[in-house]
């Protein structure tokens, strides 16, 4: 206890140094400062609330990272930046003004909070959520296979839309860097990747799934069907362009509004990640 009191200001400094300048009440609160002391510091210009719970600390002139960091704290554990916020962030896509995207591992239950664009998932895999400057982030896979919902739907665009010509410059921007962008040529065949995702689920002695189901309108590589699990393995190659990704990303969004967890897998995640991604999947299947 003695530790924690002491010289709770310079914990908060060197924190916040770490985190773009911002930290949330939880973190105040673990290095020792009650909620009267914040409000104090608040009053005394020591710290200014960004959105509630998160502070900027010395000055409320925070960078863009800032400003992404404080929008993840502020919705929560298991918040990671999303879409086009995290394409930003990975530099696929020059940052605008608008609201923050924040991806949520809830269906229900998180409020909306002002310049924050909520978008709630069933669940967020550690597969696909990583850190980049410290900050939570979906991985750029999951980065670009969350732009591409939505798009040429035919409909009015969803709240934080993309064209198609900015998800183009996303995935050649990410190329360009080389970040892996689930996209990758070289592949195998359907077949074949399913096959190895099979082996890898006797190997970590997984609950086996069904194969190549229809849920509703829509026939899934691998179902979990009590846990509401769904993982797909088949990569940009078999799919032949671009407009058939995108499809598959309206379909990952009609399948999550009913209740499922869908996680797409490369084949470079199942061959060089094989532990991780069996723990995931492991977790997923517990958790549901």
């Amino acid at each position: 206890m003695a530790e924690k009191s002491a010289n709770p200001d310079r914990r908060v400094s060197l924190l916040a140094a770490r985190q773009h300048g911002v930290v949330s009440i939880a973190q105040l609160r673990e290095v020792g400062l009650s909620d009267d002391a914040v409000l104090g510091r608040v009053r005394a210009g020591r710290l200014h609330r960004l959105h509630q719970g998160v502070y900027a600390v010395g000055h409320r002139a925070v960078s863009i990272e800032g400003r992404w960091m404080a929008a993840v704290l502020a919705c929560g554990e298991g918040a990671a930046l999303s879409h086009r916020s995290a394409a930003c962030l990975w530099r696929m896509l020059d940052p605008r003004d608008g609201p923050i995207d924040v991806s949520v591992p809830t269906a229900s239950g998180r409020k909306r909070r002002r310049g924050i664009l909520l978008r709630r998932r069933a669940a967020l895999s550690p597969l696909v959520v990583t850190e980049r400057q410290r900050i939570p982030v979906t991985t750029p896979a999951q980065t670009i296979a969350d732009l591409g919902i939505g798009i040429g739907a035919g409909t009015a665009p969803r709240p934080g839309a993309i064209s198609v010509a900015e998800l183009r410059r996303a995935i050649r921007q990410a190329e360009v860097r080389g970040l892996p962008t689930g996209l990758e040529a070289g592949e195998p065949t359907r077949s074949e990747l399913e096959h190895l995702f099979l082996q890898l689920c006797r190997r970590h002695r997984l609950a086996m799934p069904e194969v190549n189901v229809r849920v509703g309108a829509h026939e899934v590589d691998f179902l979990w069907r009590p846990q509401r699990l769904i993982v797909e393995t088949d990569g940009y190659r078999y799919h032949r362009g671009a407009a058939a990704f995108e499809s598959d990303r309206r379909r990952d969004f009609d399948l999550q509004s009913q209740g499922y967890a869908v996680h797409r897998l490369t084949y470079r995640q199942v061959t060089e990640e094989p532990h991780r991604v069996g723990n995931a999947i492991a977790a997923a299947i517990s958790f549901s």
